[in-house]
């Protein structure tokens, strides 16, 4: 059963470490599977055409080092490597997927639950002299919660990696479309972005937000909104028939923002880059805010 902080505004469900999802893609630590607000789902799930849910992503997840995790290319094929969050995968071949299921080794894990937040440890093993501890905190306030970050560098080698949060939200469940906007604290110049997966032409990309003109049935895709630019990390998501709006506020600077989505998830994506030398640490933050709009 997942562990539920709740207030009269917010109610965040969240499964412990070794609850329901545990494949090798997602932290494992703080798996924020469902928010409401008001009595109304703010969340939802990666996929709907799938039998077990707990494999793929959900609500508030996050991942570290999707593009190369911690030390996979200095490993040998049949040996071990760091997945932060989750423990030590296997490595099967010399080209990292983070959609294939790799064998796994879980680090250990400590959960400590408070009345208005949840703190869980994890502690890695020591591979190719790589070895961390992570500790994330999820706070909840009257109208938004906070997930904090804590990464120390307890092996000999430098961490150089990034972490985002994923963000599967589907507003009181509905699909994507016209009651759906995404705004940006930048300009928007498409010519600048890294990758666009845009088929349908179903959304529209405007100065500083983003649109959808009718519901998407295929997945979309564009990375580098900010086309390099250091940015402040932030987003605002409105629902216009709800009449409710998110954002997203990250307590650092950014170069790279990406948004996935299909017919029933949007889901934009603040990037954190992290470089921490052996025996220092980093922190940071990530703050929810839900709200009526007026």
């Amino acid at each position: 059963m997942p562990h539920i902080l709740k207030n009269k505004n917010l109610e965040i469900h969240i499964d412990l470490p070794e609850e329901n999802y545990n494949a090798s893609r997602f932290d494992w630590t703080g798996k924020i599977v469902e928010v409401k607000f008001q009595n109304i789902h703010l969340t939802g799930v990666e996929r709907t055409d799938c039998e077990n849910e707990h494999y793929f992503g959900k609500g508030f997840y996050n991942e570290f080092g999707i593009d190369s995790p911690l030390g996979f290319n200095e490993t040998d094929i049949g040996g071990w490597f760091h997945k932060i969050g989750v423990g030590l995968l296997k490595k099967d071949d010399n080209q990292y997927l983070f959609s294939k299921n790799y064998d796994i080794k879980p680090a250990a894990f400590n959960t400590i639950i408070k009345s208005n937040k949840i703190l869980i440890n994890c502690l890695s093993e020591n591979s190719n002299g790589y070895s961390y501890l992570l500790q994330k905190e999820v706070e909840l306030h009257e109208s938004n919660f906070t997930i904090k970050y804590y990464l120390e560098n307890t092996g000999e080698k430098d961490i150089c990696t990034d972490e985002y949060g994923h963000n599967f939200i589907a507003i009181n469940k509905e699909l994507v479309g016209n009651n759906y906007v995404l705004k940006f604290p930048f300009q928007l110049k498409p010519e600048k972005f890294g990758e666009t997966v845009n088929p349908e032409r179903k959304v529209d990309i405007g100065q500083n937000e983003i649109k959808f003109n009718s519901a998407p049935n295929v997945q979309f895709y564009f990375s580098n909104l900010s086309g390099d630019k250091n940015v402040d990390a932030a987003w605002e998501l409105i629902n216009l028939n709800n009449n409710i709006g998110i954002t997203e506020t990250g307590s650092f600077k950014t170069n790279k923002i990406n948004l996935w989505g299909c017919s029933h998830v949007v889901s934009p994506e603040l990037y954190f880059n992290i470089f921490i030398k052996a025996g220092e640490s980093v922190a940071w933050s990530r703050t929810y805010k839900v709200y009526n709009l007026k």
